[in-house]
């Protein structure tokens, strides 16, 4: 029912005001709470006023507030229809008024919108919507263009009754794939616990993400005075710019690492050169009585199970330190699974979170202040040495490498011997 709203003083109520002080208190009151009214308790509260008000009531309440007399009479109605705010008590109009909705209007709507979002339709290029984003506003667009005249907001309200709702891209499906991922997760795990049992070092090796050096922007947030942002430039423009390129090493027994800054290629030699670099500055006093190493790492770039350069450092490794170096590697697309990406990579990026990384100088000293609340501690040094991309490595020179494969997926799973044990 709509407010009828008429200038307070009728010139066709028939009636004078003989209660012009209680008129006035009823006119005050309403104008205090009257833009918090809507129809309905505004349609209430009148007629409470005028059932309060006594003989003459409908009228007074008419001229104090400008609510039409028949409002009044209604609400006088439905107080006496709806004793302990009975059914109805929550609408403000009748059942059934307003405009249907558009699944009662136009029926084969929701089948139109479903085959423009229906995961099942992608695919075919011959869809309009298959190439844009597929907004509110696309959507009621095009719907509107084949015949089902529609909004953005009818579509949005129709796409989540129909259970759906806006979401982002799940990485889970990495090395789901290959029919031994979960096997090759059990043997990495049998081995570093024997490891551990036996007293033997353990280590988690990678390459972090290479980082732009100078003033570019760098991910997360920091806190700053209001309106004061560090200022970056505005564009990255990789040619040319210095890089760093951060190989971690990762201690699962001790919760310590070393991350070994290079300045150049990303190379097998340049990882084995890391791991030696931990293994003289770390490793060595941490465990004098080793004689095995096990380096568990995935299985592409610098360290990828194919690369024979990377087979062949570790046998020059491994006849330096006299360790017979094991190697497991993680199953093909599972990277993140490796411990050194959540227990020592994932706090170096929170710990230089929105800083620019202006300097090697500025990447060691962040990368070395890092630390956790369970006693994470990193040594952090620049390698700069240059490290030279495109190796090769002849079948003569593998030969030389001492190696032992495991039973079970042997290019995943090896040994390299000292050449002095193996002898």
């Amino acid at each position: 029912m709509s407010l009828a709203r008429v200038p307070p003083l009728w010139p066709n109520s028939g009636m004078a005001s003989r209660y012009p002080e209680k008129e006035a208190a009823v006119k005050a009151r309403f104008e205090l709470i009257s833009e918090t009214l809507d129809e309905r308790s505004t349609r209430l509260w009148a007629a409470a006023e005028a059932i309060a008000f006594g003989h003459g009531g409908e009228y007074a309440v008419q001229r104090a507030t400008g609510v039409a007399r028949s409002t009044i009479s209604a609400g006088m109605a439905e107080l006496r229809d709806l004793p302990g705010r009975g059914p109805g008590a929550g609408r403000q109009r009748k059942p059934g008024a307003g405009r249907p909705r558009i699944e009662a209007s136009d029926p084969t709507f929701v089948a139109a919108l479903m085959d423009h979002v229906d995961p099942a339709t992608r695919g075919d290029p011959e869809r309009p919507l298959l190439w844009v984003s597929k907004s509110c506003e696309e959507l009621a667009e095009q719907l509107t263009g084949e015949g089902h005249p529609v909004s953005p907001t009818t579509v949005r309200r129709v796409l989540k009754d129909e259970g759906f709702s806006m979401q982002k891209t799940r990485k889970i499906l990495e090395g789901q794939d290959h029919p031994d991922r979960n096997a090759q997760f059990e043997k990495v795990q049998d081995q570093v616990k024997r490891h551990i049992a036996l007293g033997q070092p353990v280590i988690s090796v990678d390459t972090k993400k290479k980082e732009l050096v100078g003033n570019y922007a760098n991910g997360g947030r920091e806190w700053h005075p209001k309106g004061q942002p560090t200022e970056v430039l505005s564009h990255d423009f990789p040619n040319g710019v210095p890089k760093a390129v951060p190989y971690g090493v990762y201690d699962l027994v001790r919760n310590e690492g070393m991350v070994n800054v290079g300045v150049s290629g990303d190379t097998a030699e340049f990882a084995v050169a890391s791991i030696e670099r931990w293994w003289v500055s770390m490793g060595k006093e941490a465990y004098p009585e080793a004689t095995d190493l096990l380096v568990v790492c995935d299985c592409g770039g610098s360290n990828g199970y194919r690369l024979r350069l990377w087979k062949l450092a570790l046998q020059r490794l491994a006849d330096a330190t006299g360790l017979a170096i094991s190697v497991a590697h993680m199953p093909p697309g599972t990277s993140k699974w490796n411990k050194i990406e959540h227990r020592m990579f994932s706090f170096i990026s929170m710990n230089w979170r929105g800083r620019p990384l202006v300097s090697y100088e500025v990447i060691v000293q962040l990368i070395g202040s890092t630390t956790t609340k369970k006693g994470l501690t990193i040594r952090c040094e620049l390698d700069t040495r240059e490290f030279v991309r495109g190796k090769k490595v002849s079948k003569a020179e593998l030969r030389q490498v001492h190696l032992e494969r495991d039973e079970f997926h042997g290019e995943w799973n090896y040994s390299i011997l000292p050449s002095a044990a193996a002898t």
